[in-house]
């Protein structure tokens, strides 16, 4: 028996906003997340701006104990906390250090690289000779499954407790996952999602490859720009996404709030073959993935009202609206609406699956497209294939029903998702 997924709690720590009910006004309002650093400048990056969420130490202790944060120093793993904590008591489950084992729920939770800022101070005490100095926790905050270890013991979960990590497809690939997982009965809960740390150690390579943009230095929040014709690189984010995916009969069963339904999605890689390579997809797969979510979820691309892309404001998404209009068949004013968080809160590495998931849910749950800012000046290759009124400006009221998001990541990896509008 395939079980029925919905979605009964979410969690977001964004560059525009931390928690749920600011979140979605700030994309309602087309609020942008992105500030000057002046970090980067004095490192001499090119690109001195990016999203950082806002989180005061004050904030941290809501979450995390004071004997958590002695010598913490992994802002993923902070975010990841914060977002999958936020879900879980968004879903109607306690946050307890006494609760029983549940071994009916797990945690898929992705991440790229975690505690880059942990790992750095300790290896200057290590290069000092200082090994006795490391203090104790320095394991769980650099190891790549930091984040799940954190969230399965704050939480008590019993299933599956683990980390997945591909690139900028993590926090889609991390839900498909859970889905799959309940889908089969293996689990009745998933928390599911993915976190960024931030800053320049993250973020130094991006800027060495010149894919990141050094042209709004001065003019930060016009920085972030898909789809437009002045887009000039992406913009640097961080934060976290995450869900509480359920069978829809425990659900049910709890009388909990649902969401929306996860119908499914497909991940599949390129091979880094054809036009593909480490750092550009390979078309041929990302119409494949498109098409076989379709086809997993049986549903028809004439269904899908709105895309929430990748589109990272480089010279690709050119190439991503084509391979979404070849993969559903669908161009000019019969396109679906398509936006990119992307324009408010920069490209969130491993974390922009997750935040842009929970973005696309809540535009379901509350029956609106959000807006795409900075990108007055529509790319004409874009033009050519969709209408421009397919990429709304403006917050829009509209009737919508089933919404995709996807991701396609570094490695030629690729994630698409299917969301439904949940009417009980």
């Amino acid at each position: 028996m395939k079980h029925r997924v919905v979605i009964t709690g979410m969690g977001v720590v964004a560059p525009n906003a931390v928690g749920l009910t600011e979140f979605t006004k700030a994309i309602k309002n087309g609020t942008s997340g992105i500030t000057f650093q002046q970090n980067l400048k004095d490192l001499d990056f090119s690109c001195c701006i990016g999203g950082i969420p806002t989180i005061s130490e004050e904030k941290k202790l809501e979450y995390l104990t004071p004997l958590q944060l002695r010598g913490f120093n992994s802002s993923g793993i902070l975010y990841g906390c914060i977002a999958g904590m936020d879900a879980w008591k968004d879903a109607g489950f306690l946050v307890d250090a006494n609760s029983k084992l549940d071994y009916d729920s797990g945690t898929i939770f992705g991440t790229g690289t975690s505690g880059v800022e942990k790992f750095r101070e300790a290896i200057y005490k290590l290069d000092n000779k200082e090994v006795k100095r490391l203090g104790s926790t320095v394991v769980v905050q650099t190891m790549a499954s930091g984040i799940s270890a954190f969230l399965g013991g704050i939480l008590g979960l019993g299933n599956q407790v683990t980390t997945n990590s591909s690139a900028c497809t993590t926090g889609t690939e991390a839900i498909i996952m859970g889905f799959d997982r309940i889908q089969s009965g293996k689990a009745k809960r998933m928390l599911v999602g993915s976190c960024s740390d931030d800053g320049p150690y993250i973020w130094g390579g991006f800027d060495a490859m010149r894919v990141m943009t050094y042209k709004y230095n001065d003019t930060p929040e016009q920085g972030s720009r898909p789809m437009s014709a002045s887009a000039s690189g992406f913009v640097p984010g961080s934060g976290a996404g995450a869900m509480v995916l359920e069978t829809l009969e425990s659900a049910l069963d709890r009388n909990a709030t649902i969401y929306a339904e996860v119908l499914g999605g497909a991940i599949n890689s390129g091979g880094q073959r054809k036009e593909g390579s480490m750092t550009a997809p390979n078309p041929e797969a990302v119409q494949r993935c498109i098409k076989d979510a379709l086809i997993n979820c049986g549903i028809s691309s004439e269904d899908i009202d709105v895309i929430n892309g990748h589109l990272t404001a480089t010279s690709k998404d050119g190439l991503e609206i084509e391979n979404w209009t070849k993969a559903l068949g669908r161009k000019g004013i019969d396109f679906p609406y398509i936006n990119s968080l992307k324009s408010m809160v920069g490209h969130c590495l491993a974390a922009a699956g997750s935040i842009e998931s929970v973005a696309t849910v809540l535009q379901l749950k509350e029956q609106f497209v959000f807006p795409n800012i900075n990108c007055e000046d529509l790319h004409p290759e874009i033009l050519n294939l969709i209408h421009e009124e397919k990429i709304p400006r403006t917050v829009l009221k509209k009737e919508i029903n089933i919404a995709v998001k996807a991701s396609f990541g570094f490695g030629d990896v690729n994630g698409c998702i299917l969301f439904k509008r949940f009417i009980e």
